[in-house]
């Protein structure tokens, strides 16, 4: 009997593990949804819920590490466990940046709010909405453990980097036409590579649930068609909530 008390009780904590990681993913995408809201309707109140949501992500992210620390110590799992438990880990801090980045997008949308609107802002949301679903399938590709679902998510890093690319030629050209576009274009710039990072974080997690389901990385080079860093183009990962 006490073994199996064990078991079971071993198998609940994984089970809040899991769980939590799928409400991360769940707050990713919505959070990132919502600062794109706040973008295109300039609505400061959203954005303010946005950036003070961000904290949610933080305390899931502590909920993880400490189940993963209780976990290791208590458990002392192997194998397909261990996978499990470090992924999970690993995954959770992805998934905390890409609420960081939703967090920025939405602090840059209020400034936004208060200059006037140059166009290529309206091809932000395509941009943002492939990262959304990225995010979604990626998650499903964790709670199904789905590695080629994952691959599938891993191969559309390429199509938003080649999106973000683009947006960033289109708003230089914005900035060098007419001098008053340099602030919302600056700000665009940036909202856009937080979405690009975003893309990137979600191939992260794909990367690693190739490895939870198979038991070794993914050794092929990941696709990536951003070259704007050879333009002096802005690095979100400096930006912090």
């Amino acid at each position: 009997m006490a073994s199996e008390h064990i078991i079971k009780s071993y198998d609940e904590e994984l089970k809040r593990l899991n769980d939590t990681i799928c409400q991360m993913g769940g707050l990713a995408e919505t959070q990132l949804s919502a600062a794109m809201e706040a973008v295109t309707k300039r609505d400061t109140d959203l954005a303010a819920k946005v950036v003070e949501g961000d904290r949610q992500a933080d305390q899931y992210e502590r909920e993880v590490e400490a189940l993963v620390v209780r976990l290791l110590a208590l458990r002392q799992p192997m194998g397909r466990d261990l996978r499990e438990i470090l992924s999970a880990l690993k995954i959770a801090s992805d998934l905390e940046r890409m609420c960081d980045y939703a967090a920025n997008v939405a602090k840059r949308s209020i400034v936004l709010s208060h200059v006037p609107p140059v166009r290529p802002a309206f091809a932000l949301p395509r941009m943002a909405r492939l990262a959304e679903v990225m995010t979604k399938d990626v998650v499903d590709a964790y709670v199904e453990r789905d590695a080629e679902q994952a691959i599938d998510v891993w191969m559309r890093d390429e199509e938003i980097d080649e999106m973000y690319s683009s947006l960033f030629r289109e708003l230089l050209t914005y900035m060098m036409e007419d001098p008053r576009n340099i602030t919302a274009s600056t700000h665009l710039l940036f909202i856009a590579k937080n979405i690009e990072r975003i893309g990137d974080h979600a191939t992260n997690i794909a990367e690693t649930i190739y490895f939870l389901v198979n038991g070794k990385p993914l050794d092929q080079i990941r696709p990536k068609r951003d070259r704007t860093s050879l333009s002096g183009g802005p690095d979100a990962e400096g930006e912090k909530t």
